[in-house]
């Protein structure tokens, strides 16, 4: 259907009910005038009948045709003179043996009747409508004859034409003038509902601060005030719940944990970025799918379904697996339900416990590694002391040799300990404040790590070469930096051929200070590189301990170098060496 303007619906109608309320006010005026005009005729010819009747009253029977002809132009007026039986008499027109009789003539029956008779209707005789007026002539007080005036409607119609020409032309002027009023009425009455469509479409842009402003009618005004009321409530509902909006996103994108709420056909309703890391998911991209389309997870799917089927809190420990990451999850589920109490889908929240569960196994890793560490010095320093107190202490050289492995092992324990003690503080400091810093140079803290191996190494070990440049210098505790060095060198020179050389070098890289520890050893194996650096764990139990390692020393590498911001790394390859690598950052 075709919408039009309210303009072009209201001007129409004025214009149309104008013309109306003209044509039908044109209409009664002509016919009143017709009527008026008829009447003054009417009674003019009625006068002029009355006057030549009164002329003629005693002589008409000798008044011949042409002097009938003569009173007719004198009277301006057809003149008949008819008997009382409708003979016609005489005529100023016609021949009177040639017309039909006049006694069923309305005009001649009611002059006979009433004194007086006229009619309008069309004349036979003379082929047009005509007026008659008709009055009897009397005798002795008796109708003697009718005589008749009449003259053609044609002159009236004349008379008529030039005043309907005028009340047409005013009726038109009037029309034109009623046209530009009406439009002028009209736009007057649209403009201002036009200005609150266009407010209206401000409003639905987003613009609800404009004003509407109507200096019109009541009603338009009023309709004006609501619709800023509207507006005015409306902006502060949209801020209401753009801020709680803008809370829950925040609240969302700030946990840890992963948020994922579907429906009740399991397709996905909303999820934090957090799910998104999780899930390894495009948030934008997943919104309405079905989650078995966005994650490929049998676990997951069968708790989304057990959370819509139970309809009441779960949990259970779930397990995603991709491209050979495995990643464990404490999964809560919970009934979403709709203001009206109706479930309409379920809420689920994540919590990546991968490295809680880590943790865990390092934990149980670590308390059965010091249990089988401290279990086998303390066994043998037991059984040793047992011997020496069941009797063998009498022989001097079996007393002098158990005497010697009780403090092999004791010097052992007291090494775990003290491995166990300085690992403990340099976790303290990794997870506090982190260790005291100060500036010093890197060539001096090289040569103490050095010296410190060389004192321990036994006479003939290995060639330990330091290159570093003089004025390197760096901040942070070089009492850990000397630790973390000398236990590198110390494995290096322990795991090395005898003269195999072992090579200390340190230099700048990309704003940082590479310090790399080289050796000639047997190698690593590539599978065992990846848990070098866990506490107690050897490559070689049997050879680590008898050349008195307590399994601790790459670990607090690694913890002094993660305390001073760095990395380690080691590069392997069996039968060639090893080379390991502290990063650190210059200050």
């Amino acid at each position: 259907m075709t919408r039009r303007r309210l303009l072009w619906r209201i001007f129409p109608a004025f214009v149309a009910v104008t013309l109306l309320s003209l044509l039908v006010l044109v209409w009664f005026a002509a016919r009143s005038m017709r009527g008026f005009y008829l009447d003054e005729t009417r009674l003019n010819l009625q006068t002029r009948t009355r006057i030549l009747t009164a002329l003629v009253a005693d002589r008409w029977r000798d008044i011949a045709h042409d002097e009938w002809g003569r009173l007719a132009k004198e009277a301006d007026a057809r003149v008949t003179l008819v008997e009382p039986t409708g003979r016609v008499l005489n005529d100023s027109d016609k021949d009177p043996a040639v017309m039909d009789n006049h006694a069923d003539r309305p005009e001649i029956i009611d002059a006979l009747k009433t004194g007086t008779g006229w009619s309008v209707r069309y004349s036979q005789t003379l082929q047009k409508e005509m007026l008659y007026v008709a009055a009897p002539m009397r005798e002795d007080n008796a109708s003697v004859a009718v005589l008749r005036l009449s003259i053609p409607l044609k002159s009236v119609g004349e008379a008529l034409g030039e005043v309907y020409w005028q009340v047409a032309l005013g009726a038109l002027a009037v029309a034109v003038l009623s046209a530009v009023a009406s439009l002028l009425v009209s736009r007057r009455l649209s403009r201002p509902l036009e200005d609150l469509k266009r407010g209206a479409e401000r409003f639905a842009a987003g613009d609800l601060s404009h004003k509407l402003v109507i200096r019109d009618s009541e009603e338009f005004v009023a309709l004006a005030e609501a619709l800023n009321v509207m507006a005015s409530r409306l902006d502060r509902r949209i801020v209401d719940v753009t801020e709680k909006n803008n809370e829950r996103e925040a609240i969302l994108s700030s946990m840890v944990e992963g948020v994922l709420a579907v429906d009740a056909d399991e397709c996905v309703i909303s999820a934090n970025e957090t799910c998104g890391r999780m899930l390894g998911v495009d948030l934008g991209a997943v919104r309405g799918k079905a989650i078995q389309e966005v994650v490929r997870n049998t676990d997951l799917q069968l708790f989304l379904g057990r959370t819509l089927t139970e309809g009441a809190p779960i949990e259970a420990d779930i397990t995603l697996r991709d491209e050979g990451d495995t990643r464990e999850f404490k999964a809560h589920g919970a009934p979403l339900r709709g203001s009206d109490g109706r479930q309409i889908g379920a809420v689920v929240v994540l919590n990546d416990v991968t490295n809680l569960r880590r943790l865990e196994r390092v934990r149980r890793d670590f308390v059965a590694n010091v249990s089988h560490e401290l279990r086998t010095p303390i066994t043998s320093i037991k059984g040793f002391a047992e011997n020496l107190r069941d009797g063998t202490i009498s022989d001097p050289e079996k007393a002098k040799r158990f005497l010697g492995i009780i403090v092999r092992q004791s010097d052992r324990l007291n090494a775990i300990i003290e491995d166990l003690l300085l690992l403990a503080d340099v976790e303290r400091f990794s997870d506090a404040r982190g260790p005291r810093m100060e500036d010093f140079r890197l060539i001096d803290v090289l040569k103490e790590a050095v010296e410190d191996c060389a004192v321990a190494a036994p006479e003939g070990s290995n060639d330990v070469r330091v290159e570093c440049d003089p004025d390197l210098a760096m901040r942070g505790n070089p009492v850990l930096v000397v630790q973390a060095i000398a236990n590198l060198v110390n494995n290096a020179i322990k795991y090395s051929p005898a003269d195999s050389p072992v090579s200390v070098e340190a230099a700048t890289v990309d704003g940082h200070v590479e310090i790399r520890v080289a050796d000639r050893g047997p190698g690593i194996e590539r599978e065992e590189l990846p848990r070098l650096f866990e506490r107690f764990y050897r490559v070689d139990k049997a050879r680590s301990r008898k050349l008195g390692g307590t399994g601790l020393g790459l670990a607090i590498v690694k913890h002094i170098v993660e305390a001073h911001g760095g990395t380690v790394s080691v590069e392997s390859t069996p039968g060639e060496g090893s080379t390991f690598t502290i990063r650190l950052p210059r200050s």
